[in-house]
This record gives structure tokens, sequence and C-alpha cells, in this order.
């Protein structure tokens, strides 16, 4: 008999929003009120509505304070003192990421706000949502959480203030800080508080951090970094404390870290050992209504459902460990996946769902290409600490299997009202190459790519690639050329949209010609690049900042000179005519004047020429398009423009917002 305990299910009812609907469900107050900088949607791809859901299914009773009035306490008043105390998050990604650009400009659309409008959360809002509840009731418990807190939880360099903060739990004078997936790590401390432990006695939790006398003792085994003085003060100390930090990310061999604030302590305790299939089975289980709340109709509802709403989680972990992503920092490097009968059962109610048209937009996570950990060796020792599993050459103990995979999307695309299940998360293409069977990749080709497949080769210079944890340029042209092989196979039409980074860390000048040169050789054409983005929690950050490699301590050029970008960036972009003046100067500096000309191999033209003996200036017009490559034969990229591929480009892990803005994404 089959067990249904761990079946998705839908809800009916919302959490409360306002004090009038706790008192309609007889609460004398809430237990918890979570306060979030993100509108309320109550889905599992929100981190609000997964620790809500998981606390209410442990008895506990919480209220949901989305997005409030942060320029005084009183919104924080809504439901009274709550009996243990408030749980505070930034929302779904960090707030200064999900408020600017890469080149520091405000951004004009906000896809956790209603509508999609900015300002409704202030920057830094784990902060200052923590700071307005201490003017509201003081000494009241205040426990941090969510991507923000996570990522901010050491002395951190800021890439908007362009310095090294204090951790986020001293600044939000919060008590306690939950990092990566916060399920068993809240649960725990709720439990603790409502058998009247003090919140400032919880500190043998794992997967929490909290601040202590100097000599107090460390519950578990611990290594000490430099302090806040040392590496805010010395761009080395500041490399090497990551890179203490980075290798304790372990639940298995992972110990507690301190680091110094004057007269006190900061403590990470090791990480919480990640849910089990079974755990995560029941968590994706809760009765999550699947919908954004209905207060933000009037407003046109919430983007950031759009691309989640028909989509399905199956995994949590990454042991692709991309340095300039955090989710290694975040969810961690261990792999863990839900069963093929909940991911089934969650498949099931989408089809019963209101504007279903029969497509499922992705079975993914941080990567979707995997589910189980890289090795048996990390379930007793855990993830190796100075080796990745795939890079720079995969482990010899790297299991490649994709049969559950396989057998998983068979049975969701089995359903009788599913025409299609596309896969949208990011492939590793690399993982998938290594498989000697090549089942799944005919299937992925096949059966679940929507036109366009988006992967990631970043780049194609050997040196700028291993300075980002990706393989060499040969994998994934090994990769590109079997794709189109099989595309012209199974008779279709379809294409690659690779992302492509400019300005990481260790890339030259001569690098991003290298690129541009590579570009042109394949036919490609990009609509989109990200300029490299240093965002809280990830080793690239680390270089940008301190010139280092933390996990190396080898040094490392960094372009932070901002025409430098701007050239670089206009290479990638090469034949579009506003770039033409850029990607001139940019030949010239590197003593490249061979790639200007009018010969196929050039990247430009020359911006004089003659005619009839006279000396004419070309035009360019400057508001035209670019000419693109369209290539329908199988063998080549696509440049074909399309809204889908704009709207891809926007949209990253797990179909959430922004691509390398949050790749550092990841839940509670």
């Amino acid at each position: 008999m089959k067990n249904t305990e761990n079946m998705p299910r839908i809800g009916e009812t919302f959490l409360p929003v306002t004090k009038e609907e706790c008192d309609e469900l007889g609460w004398s107050a809430p237990d918890f009120v979570y306060v979030t900088g993100d509108a309320y949607v109550d889905h599992p791809s929100f981190g609000t509505a997964i620790i809500s859901r998981v606390l209410e299914a442990e008895g506990f009773r919480v209220a949901i304070l989305s997005q409030p009035d942060y320029k005084s306490c009183e919104a924080f008043k809504r439901f009274g003192r709550p009996r243990l105390g408030f749980l505070v998050s930034a929302g779904n990604i960090d707030s200064m990421v999900a408020h600017y650009t890469a080149s520091k400009k405000k951004r004009s659309y906000d896809y956790y706000s209603p509508g999609g409008k900015m300002g409704l959360r202030p920057d830094r809002a784990t902060i200052v949502y923590s700071n307005r509840i201490r003017e509201a009731y003081g000494d009241i418990p205040i426990i941090l959480g969510g991507l923000e807190a996570s990522l901010r939880r050491f002395s951190h360099y800021d890439y908007w203030e362009n310095r090294i903060r204090r951790s986020v739990l001293v600044d939000s004078r919060a008590d306690i800080l939950t990092y990566g997936m916060g399920e068993n790590i809240l649960v725990r401390i709720a439990k603790l508080l409502d058998k009247g432990v003090p919140i400032k006695k919880i500190h043998d939790v794992r997967g929490t951090v909290y601040l202590t006398k100097a000599d107090d003792t460390v519950h578990f085994e611990s290594v000490s970094c430099p302090s806040f003085d040392e590496v805010k003060n010395d761009k080395k100390a500041y490399a090497k404390a990551f890179g203490i930090q980075y290798r304790e990310q372990d639940s298995v061999r992972g110990r507690a870290v301190t680091e110094m604030y004057d007269d006190k302590m900061l403590v990470q305790n090791p990480p919480m050992p990640p849910l089990e299939r079974e755990e995560l089975d029941r968590v994706y289980a809760l009765p999550y209504t699947r919908k954004v709340h209905p207060m933000y109709a009037k407003d046109g509802g919430v983007p950031g459902i759009q691309e989640v709403e028909f989509s399905i989680t199956h995994n949590r972990g990454c042991f692709g460990a991309c340095n300039f992503c955090a989710l290694a920092f975040h969810q961690g490097r261990s792999v863990r996946s839900r069963s093929i009968e909940s991911v089934v059962g969650e498949a099931k109610i989408i089809t019963e769902m209101p504007g279903f048209k029969g497509y499922i937009h992705d079975i993914g996570g941080p990567t979707a290409n995997f589910r189980y950990p890289a090795c048996d060796k990390q379930l007793t020792e855990g993830v190796c600490a100075g080796r990745k599993c795939l890079t720079p050459t995969p482990c010899k103990n790297l299991k490649v299997d994709h049969s559950e995979y396989i057998e998983l999307l068979k049975q969701v695309e089995s359903l009788s009202k599913i025409k299609k299940v596309f896969i949208r998360s990011g492939i590793r293409f690399d993982y998938l190459i290594y498989d000697n069977d090549e089942r799944f990749f005919k299937k992925l080709v096949k059966d679940h790519v929507s036109g366009q497949l988006k992967v990631a080769p970043e780049h194609c210079s050997d040196n700028v690639l291993k300075c980002m944890g990706k393989p060499v340029i040969d994998v994934y042209e090994k990769f590109r050329k079997r794709f189109f092989e099989i595309t012209k196979e199974v008779g279709k039409e379809q294409y690659l949209v690779p992302y492509l980074m400019s300005s990481h860390p260790g890339s030259r000048l001569s690098d991003a010609v290298a690129l541009a040169e590579y570009l042109k050789k394949t036919g490609c054409s990009p609509e989109q690049v990200q300029d490299y983005y240093p965002t809280p929690g990830t080793a690239s950050t680390v270089m940008f900042y301190t010139g280092y490699d933390p996990l190396t301590m080898k040094e490392v050029f960094c372009e932070s000179d901002y025409h430098g970008k701007t050239l670089q960036r206009a290479l990638l972009q090469f034949n579009r005519p506003e770039n033409a003046d850029l990607v001139r100067e940019a030949l010239r500096k590197c003593g490249r004047e061979d790639l200007i000309g009018n010969t196929p191999n050039c990247l430009v033209r020359p911006n004089q020429q003659y005619s009839d003996g006279n000396f004419k200036k070309s035009v360019e017009n400057k508001n035209s398009r670019p000419d693109r490559q369209k290539e329908s034969k199988a063998g080549k990229y696509s440049g074909k423009s399309s809204q889908n591929q704009a709207n891809n480009r926007k949209t990253g892990v797990q179909g959430k917002k922004n691509t390398r803005d949050t790749r550092n994404k990841g839940k509670k």
C-alpha cells in the first residue's frame, strides 16, 4: 500500500496577514510574526511559504507581515507582541541585488513586489526590519534567516559601499541568525523557545550564528578566522578568512567558526545536515495554496510567481561549486532530492490548477540534472575541503548517473493532462557529457527543450574558466557538437542560449578579445551579456575585492576600472554598431589591429574608408539593430532574438529572477 503521508496536497487558506484574521482563528497572539521583504506568495518556491508552513505543521502559530512600512515601527505592531518572537528575512534574494544592477544603477522592476513596484522594501532590509522591531518591542527574540542573512553572516565585502561590513547579526541587533536551508533549524529553535529556554542561551543548534563573550566556551569543535578589525584593514586576511569559512561548510566534517568583534565573539555553529528524501517530501507535501495572496489582486499580482507557478523543484544543493555562485555557501555542495512519487504528486496538483495549459515549465533546481551526492564518500566523510567534484577535471570518485531523473521525467510526462515537460533550470553540461550512457542527453534534446536550451559556458579562456571554477572550453565544445548532432538526428531545429560573463576576476582585455574571436568563429551573437556582479558569499567576490583566490591564496588579476569593464563587455557584442568604437579601442590596446578590417575573420570594420581617392568617414547607424546570424542548420548557435530568450536571461535558478544576480538564490 502506497504511503500517502508525504504526498503533496493543496491548501485552501493563507496564513493570517492581519490582526483581525488572527482573532477569527481564536489566537490571543501568534507564536511568531514572520517579517519578509517580499510580497506574500504561498508557494514552495518562496522561502516565507516553506518556513511558515513547516512551523505550522509543528503546531506553531505564524502570522505574515509582508513588506511592512519600514519608515517607523508602527507597522511592526500590527499583531501585537508575538509569544515567541519575530522571524526576519529580506526575501528570496538579497535586497541590494534586488534594487541595483551590476553597474550600481537602480532597477525599475521588483519581481517579488506587487505589480513589480519598486521601493516597497528598504536597502539592507534585514537590518532595517530588525532595528524597527527593537524600537517597537525592545528585548524580544529576533531570529534572522533568508538569503541576505545567510550570505552576510560573517564580516563581508559590500560591493555597493566598496568596503568590508560587519556581520549582519551585529548590525541588526538580532539574537540569532540561521543560515542555509532553515526548516530543521527553525523547528529546533522554536521548540526550545516554547520550552522556555531564553534565546540568549541557545548556543548548540547547528546552522545558527550567535554573538557571545570573548571567553565563552564554544559547544562544537571550532576554528578561528581573522577578526573583523584584521579583515577590514588587510585584504589578504579577508581572503584567508573566507577560505576558512568556505571549507567548513560541510555538515559531516565542518567545525564551528569564530570571528572576533572587540570583546565579542561571533560563533557560527557547523551546518545543519541537509534534509533527506523523506524529509524533503514532507516539506513539499505541506498545504500550500500555491497562489499569490488575494490582497495583491488590485496590483495585478506578483510577477515572481509567473516562472514558477507550473514548475517543480526536485533537488537541493549543487556540487558544481562555481566560484561566482553562492549556492555552495548557502544550500551546500551535497545534493539531495525528492522521491519520484512526491514529484509526480505535485505534478498532478499542477494539472488541476486554473490556467494550466498542459505544460510543466521546469523540473529542476540549482542544477537540474543532479539527484544524488557526487560520490558515496560524501555521505560518511563529507565533501572534500580542497577538491571540487567537476573541475578542473572530474574527480575519479564522481558518480555520473541520470537514470532516476529519466524515470522521473517519464512518469510526469505520462500524466494524462500533461502535453510537455520542459527543463529550464541550468543543465550542468560537463556532468552530462561525462555520462557514457546517452539516454538522458537524447531524451533532453528530443523531449524537454522548448526550442532553446540555456547553458553556461561563461567564457572560453582557460585562465578565466579556472578562476570561475568552470571546465575548460573543450568540454563545452564536445557538448555543443553532440547537442546539434542529436538535434539533427531527431529532426528538430533547436538552439543553445549560452550564458556569457564579462570582466570576471582573471579576465584581462586579451581574454575578452579571445572570447570575441570564439563567438565569431562559432557564429554566436549574444543578445545579452552579464557583467560580473560581486555579491556576498562567493569566492569570486573575494577575488574581485582582494586580488587573491581565497581557495588557493594565489594572486588574481581583477578589472576594477569602469572603462576597462565597458571595453570587455563591448567585445562580447562586437557586431553591434554602437560598440564599434569601443571594440576598435580594445583591439588596439591589445595589439590586435589584425582583427580590424573587412576580411571574414575581423571583428569590426575600420572607421575610415577611402572612396574615389577622397577620404570619407563611415557612418554607423546607432539606432539600427545589429546583424545577427540566424542559422537553421544544426551545428550553429542561434542569434535569433525572441522575448522568451530575453525573459530566460532575466530568470535564474528554478525559474526565478535574474541570472548571476540570483544564482546565489536559495530558500530560507
